[in-house]
Formats: C-alpha cells, sequence, structure tokens
C-alpha cells in the first residue's frame, strides 16, 4: 500500500516492505530522517537509531510532534504515509531541475474518467489524506471518510473557492434608509431617543437577516452530506 512512495523514493524493498513488521517499519523510519527528511542534527538522531530500545516509541512519537505530523504514533498507517509524503516534497526539491526535465505522460484520447469511481475508501492513503485535510481545515471527525470528504468538499467550495473569497472580500455599501417610513412601536418622549432606537432596531433586523443566511447555508451543507443513506438490501430499509 505504500509501494509508490517508496519506489519514489529509492527505498531497496518496496515490493516487500511490511508495516505490520516492528522491525523494518522502525528501521524504514530510521532511513527516511537519514537519507530524505533530515529533520535533526545527524548528532540528534541517537534515540530514533536505536531501534531495540523499548523507549523507541516515546522517542518517535516526539518525531512526529516535532516534524509537525498531525498524526501520532498510535496511527501508525497514517503517519507512516504522511511521513513518505513528506520525504517525497523534500525529494522533490532537492531535485527540481531532475524531474523537471522528465517527459511527461502521454495524454489519452479516452473520454476523461470521474477520479471518484475508482477511489477505495477503505484505502490507509486515501484516510490518512482525508484525515489531514479534516485536521487542517478544522471539520469535526465522522466514522465514514467518505463523509467526510464530503464535508471537506462543501466548506471549499463555500468558503475557500475564488469566487467565495471575491465575495467575502466585497465591501458592503449601505443603502439610505428613511425612519418615517419606520414605525418604532413605542414612544421615548424624545426625538432624538426615538431616531437612535429605530437605528437600533434596523440594525438588529439586519443582524438577524445575517444570521438567518447562515442557519440556511448550514442547513443546505447538513443535508448535502446526509442526503446520500446507504440501502442495505439484506434488511430490506434505507439507512446505516
Amino acid at each position: 500500500m505504500f509501494r509508490r512512495k517508496l519506489t519514489a523514493l529509492d527505498y531497496h524493498n518496496p515490493e516487500g516492505f511490511d508495516c505490520t513488521d516492528e522491525t523494518q517499519f522502525r528501521n524504514c523510519i530510521v532511513w527516511l530522517e537519514d537519507q530524505k527528511i533530515r529533520h535533526y542534527k545527524i548528532e540528534d538522531r541517537g534515540n530514533l537509531r536505536n531501534i531495540p530500545s523499548s523507549d523507541w516509541p516515546k522517542a518517535y512519537q516526539k518525531y512526529l510532534q516535532d516534524v509537525n505530523c498531525p498524526f501520532g504514533a498510535q496511527e501508525k498507517k497514517e503517519s507512516f504515509d504522511w511521513l513518505l509524503g513528506l520525504a517525497v516534497r523534500f525529494e522533490y526539491g532537492d531535485n527540481v531541475e531532475k524531474y523537471r526535465k522528465c517527459e511527461p505522460l502521454a495524454a489519452s484520447s479516452s473520454k476523461a474518467v470521474d477520479p471518484l469511481v475508482n477511489l477505495d475508501c477503505n484505502s490507509p492513503d486515501f484516510k490518512a489524506g482525508v484525515t489531514a485535510l479534516a485536521n487542517i481545515l478544522k471539520i469535526q471527525r465522522h466514522d465514514d471518510y467518505l463523509v467526510m470528504l464530503k464535508a471537506i468538499r462543501i466548506l471549499i467550495q463555500e468558503r475557500l473557492s475564488p469566487e467565495a473569497i471575491a465575495r467575502a472580500s466585497q465591501n458592503r455599501e449601505g443603502v439610505p434608509v428613511t425612519l418615517d417610513k419606520h414605525v418604532l412601536g413605542f414612544d421615548t418622549g424624545d426625538a432624538t431617543l426615538n431616531e437612535a432606537a429605530q437605528i437600533l432596531r434596523l440594525l438588529h433586523i439586519e443582524e438577524l437577516r445575517e444570521l438567518q443566511t447562515k442557519i440556511n447555508e448550514a442547513i443546505v451543507a447538513v443535508q448535502a452530506i446526509i442526503a446520500d443513506p446507504k440501502t442495505d438490501h439484506r434488511l430490506g430499509k434505507v439507512g446505516r
């Protein structure tokens, strides 16, 4: 499952690597730090290199924190995949000219295929990527990673697309309002206080309208996520 990234990094045995083998796993982490990531100075890598030590998990947890990995040592596959991605980025950064000279793959003349059609939602790579995005965007985790991906898509479309950013950056111009046309509903006995009360009431109404708009947006976002129920034909009902 990590073969492609290990191959890209010129790891000596990408085909035979077994993440569940603790010795292989620890050796690979040390290799990534020594050869690709190089976050620590050489003299500071002793604890990470001490593979047989019972304190190695603590050293690995500290290492993940030091490189700002969003996953902990308990999330073994996710953290390892994240480190592989970091190593790939550094590898490209160290050899930019080399990779720029690579010939691009020939464009396929066949009809474009939706990349989500063959998406493996149970793949550790997929889960790690979705979780990392959710952490960056501060989206609540969900047991169904596809649901999380849909929530990420909605947030990006509604808040982070160029159009949404352009709308948010536009200055809102006020509309002239004639206070005489708006009934206050009570009298303070002072004309100035009456006008101030009318202005406050109009501002409050505007805030309520903005709140209602945000509520509507939230409802639409939730409906977009839950409006795709899974059908269990064996039970003869719709739902989880």
